[in-house]
């Protein structure tokens, strides 16, 4: 096998389902491996088709049930209810989604509950495989391999635990030794939990060697990046900077390619040269191989398009304080941080798809027409984005398209499934090595060099500025297949830094990898995390928030209903709400073991 797929993983779930005993009362409370189909699995082929289950909730979907509620990539709880994007579609239509982003949500809102059900089974069946993998005889299974699987189940419990921390942060923990039948599974959550995810880690980058014969599988190195991710939500920056120093100077991926930047910034994003160097930790997608479309990217067919490269569904559009983030200085190419939501870059809200439409003049950053489809502008190889008549509400969801998540069309036979809902094989790319530069920019601001975080940032800026990868017109653009010709498709215009960290100092040089991480990675699910990490109790989340939402809100032509009178609560909507659900499941003697997340 090349790597870990999704027919290896739905046949892990099968063997699973002989074991997994049914929920109880909740998904904390995990039956035990049943006595009569244990056995067959004690040896090395048992224990990784049950690891394989393990992995298959990567995709955020219980028993392929394609849940776009509970995915990794994070588009609701990351980026929608941050000032990255907007739910999109009509008003009424995924009514938990606009609770959430007009901070309404309470305890009952059920796409908390699909959430925690999806990490938690993910967490229960790496446990499973804990539990087994101790018990199977040696002559079954060698130490190493034993080794092996007992660690990546280790890691992939981590890693379901992070999706936990970053939501609820007062999570409960879940290890080996929880299950029914030991009769403690109303398990607490007294706090955070994130020492607990960062020693799984630090257990995995143990045990887990350099290279793995399939991709999917964790590295030591990706164990380690995952580390670091749980010592950032730590503030924990003396222990994180000789991991990311060693992360930058040796890591390598699975496959065993150096990490490093691609040198196309749109590389991350095409189905075609996914598992590349910067990949540190990826969620394996694909299609046309006999699921119908279950093994596809499980979210992405929400978040399609409403019209032109898919039919599905409209969801998940791109804000105009997103977009206008990517304004840059005429003169010395850097971003506009303070200024840049003084004004709208050009749009065509509420102009007919047939009126005529000058794109934006000013100068840009390129990454912006990679993050977001904008009228006037190529689509991929789509062709020009038409505007509304891509939209499915534009007065909601506003002008823009997400593109990210979207497949190019002279690949659709090979990375699409070809079905309405054009799931596809890009794969969801957990932690990539820009991730990486951006967390050692952030330990060096705040412990160590100016110099050396602008430096960080630089090459993240440098990739950006490499004019190969910028998008570029189309030699016919009545005909796209023709290709492109080497003409920049909007004025773009990105500069490095040059002495502006040591010289304008720590306050600045901190603004400035925060907005970095804005642009290089917005519309991948990371924003409201960031923000909330970086909040640490100030206020600073709030104050993002609520003048995002003053400007989102007072755009002529856009009618977000449930935004209007919105407002960020300092102290409460830095997380989100227990599921009501579990905590009533979670009763003894009157009293619940779950408690609520405060001022819920």
């Amino acid at each position: 096998m090349k790597k870990l797929n999704h027919k290896l993983i739905i046949a892990g779930c099968i063997a699973g389902s002989m074991i997994f005993a049914a929920c109880q009362k909740s998904f904390l409370e995990r039956g035990a491996l049943g006595s009569l189909s244990e056995p067959i699995l004690y040896n090395k082929a048992g224990a990784d088709a049950l690891l394989i289950g393990a992995y298959s909730m990567l995709d955020g979907s219980p028993n392929n049930t394609q849940n776009a509620w509970s995915s990794m990539n994070n588009w609701i709880y990351g980026s929608v209810a941050s000032d990255d994007a907007h739910k999109g579609t009509e008003y009424g239509n995924g009514p938990g989604i606009e609770t959430i982003e007009s901070y309404t949500a309470d305890a009952s809102t059920t796409n908390f509950l699909a959430k925690w059900e999806a990490v938690y089974e993910g967490a229960q069946r790496a446990n499973d495989v804990i539990r087994l993998v101790d018990k199977i005889p040696s002559d079954k299974i060698s130490a190493a391999d034993a080794l092996q699987i007992r660690a990546e189940a280790v890691f992939l419990r981590a890693v379901y635990h992070t999706e936990a921390a970053k939501i609820w942060k007062n999570a409960p923990y879940v290890d080996e030794s929880i299950y029914f039948a030991a009769g403690n599974y109303n398990v607490p959550n007294p706090g955070p939990i994130w020492d607990k995810i960062e020693a799984d880690f630090a257990y995995a980058a143990a045990n887990l060697t350099a290279t793995k014969q399939q991709v999917g599988r964790p590295n030591k190195w990706a164990a380690k990046a995952f580390q670091v991710k749980a010592m950032m939500f730590q503030n924990k920056f003396n222990e994180a900077q000789p991991i990311l120093n060693d992360l930058i100077n040796n890591g390598i991926t699975s496959n065993g390619l150096k990490y490093d930047l691609v040198d196309k910034y749109a590389n991350n994003f095409n189905a075609l040269t996914k598992n590349n160097e910067e990949s540190v930790f990826a969620v394996q997608m694909s299609v046309k191989d006999g699921s119908n479309g279950a093994n596809g990217n499980a979210a992405d067919w929400l978040i399609g398009m409403y019209a032109g490269p898919s039919t599905c569904c409209g969801y998940y559009q791109p804000s105009f304080t997103f977009v206008n983030s990517f304004k840059t200085d005429a003169v010395t190419g850097l971003p506009l941080m303070n200024t840049f939501n003084d004004a709208d870059v050009t749009n065509d809200m509420g102009i007919e798809s047939s009126a005529p439409f000058t794109p934006y003049a000013g100068t840009l950053d390129p990454r912006l027409d990679y993050s977001v489809g904008r009228r006037g502008i190529p689509y991929l190889d789509w062709g020009l984005h038409p505007g509304k008549s891509w939209i499915r509400q534009q007065a909601c969801g506003g002008p823009y398209s997400q593109i990210k998540n979207t497949y190019y069309k002279a690949a659709k036979e090979t990375t699409s499934d070809g079905a309405a809902s054009d799931r596809n094989s890009n794969n969801l790319v957990l932690i990539r090595f820009a991730d990486v530069l951006l967390w050692a920019a952030e330990v060096e601001v705040e412990i160590g060099s100016l110099s050396l975080a602008q430096q960080y940032v630089n090459r993240i800026r440098t990739r950006a500025a490499n004019t190969d990868g910028w998008v570029k017109t189309y030699v016919d653009n009545a005909d796209p297949s023709k290709g492109f010709t080497n003409t920049p498709a909007a004025n773009y215009k990105i500069g490095l830094y040059t002495d502006e960290f040591e010289t304008l100092g720590k306050d600045f040089a901190r603004e400035a990898v925060r907005f970095e991480r804005k642009l290089e990675l917005g519309m991948e699910g990371h924003r409201f995390f960031d923000l909330q990490r970086y909040d640490k109790g100030t206020g600073y989340m709030a104050d993002i928030i609520n003048a995002y939402i003053q400007h989102e809100t007072s755009r002529p032509g856009y009618n977000y209903l449930y935004m209007n009178g919105a407002k960020f609560v300092k102290g409460k909507h830095e997380l989100f709400p227990i599921p009501l659900t579990q905590i009533d499941l979670s009763v003894v003697d009157g009293v619940p073991v779950l408690k609520q997340n405060p001022n819920y």
